[in-house]
């Protein structure tokens, strides 16, 4: 456990979402051979009946059903959104080198892309007018637009200014040292990894899209549909998981009930003190 985010570090092994996510696609692809003929009949990967029977009916509208896990299937903790409290954030934010680190890291946390669609924009995908910058979608593929702050739009044009301008079809993230090359996924992971080194963090680049619904979700004039839009969550319950309290930022708040003084009840005038006390002790 880091003891400045509260996060798990990585421990030996592979962690349980990851074996059944290898179980899940061994099991696939047992059954698509053997629905095809191409393959034995008998899947190797232990299947629960239960599971099976329970959603062989089941209504997607309906309510989530828990039924006994199948042999080899791991359980996994419920986790909660991995969101930067803003004073950790102003510290990583001041912990970047360079204006393309700070304008990157500026639209992640202000229009929630995931890592792999903000880097594979291009310069006619930033709408400067409209304060947008159009990604690729992960699950539908399609080009959406999502929002980013003013900051990050001046960040970038810093950053532009600096590197020049990249031409049409080239990435408009790219390398500032060696020959020139589109930022790849792998070399801005870097980057974080040696702030956090200094920081003695361990933020991820998706931690950044986790605070991005969460500053939203916890704000007073935006509608949770309106934060699924920006977050292009399929499912409205997945975007009323950032709807929680975070303990650092209840922290004033304890403080003052911690000192605030016991209150001594009081009593309408005109009672006799050996009377009250005769009733409610003390």
């Amino acid at each position: 456990m880091n003891l400045r985010t509260g996060k798990q570090t990585l421990g030996p092994g592979y962690a349980a979402r990851t074996i059944n996510h290898a179980l899940t696609v061994i099991s696939g692809f047992y059954e698509f051979h053997a629905g095809s003929g191409a393959g034995p009949v008998v899947n190797p990967v232990p299947a629960s009946k239960d599971r099976r029977a329970e959603l062989s009916h089941r209504s997607p509208m309906e309510a989530p059903i828990h039924v006994r896990r199948a042999r080899l299937r791991q359980r996994v903790p419920k986790r909660l959104p991995r969101s930067l409290p803003d004073l950790m954030w102003d510290e990583l934010f001041e912990a970047m080198k360079n204006d393309r680190d700070r304008a990157l890291l500026s639209c992640y946390v202000s229009s929630g892309a995931r890592a792999e669609e903000l880097l594979g924009i291009e310069i006619g995908d930033v709408d400067w007018a409209g304060q947008q910058i159009y990604v690729v979608s992960k699950g539908t593929k399609s080009r959406e637009p999502v929002p980013a702050s003013p900051d990050a739009f001046r960040y970038l044009a810093a950053y532009l200014s600096q590197a020049g301008v990249p031409k049409a079809g080239e990435k408009l993230w790219r390398a500032l040292r060696g020959d020139p090359r589109p930022l790849t996924y792998s070399a801005m992971r870097r980057v974080l990894q040696r702030a956090n080194a200094t920081l003695q963090t361990n933020w991820t680049l998706h931690d950044l899209r986790h605070t991005a619904a969460t500053r939203m979700a916890n704000d007073p004039k935006m509608t949770l549909p309106e934060v699924q839009r920006v977050m292009r969550h399929a499912k409205l319950d997945t975007t009323g998981i950032y709807m929680t309290v975070r303990l650092d930022e209840m922290t004033e708040k304890l403080q003052d009930f911690y000192t605030r003084p016991r209150q001594v009840p009081k009593f309408a005038p005109g009672y006799d003190p050996e009377d009250v006390r005769a009733v409610f002790g003390g």
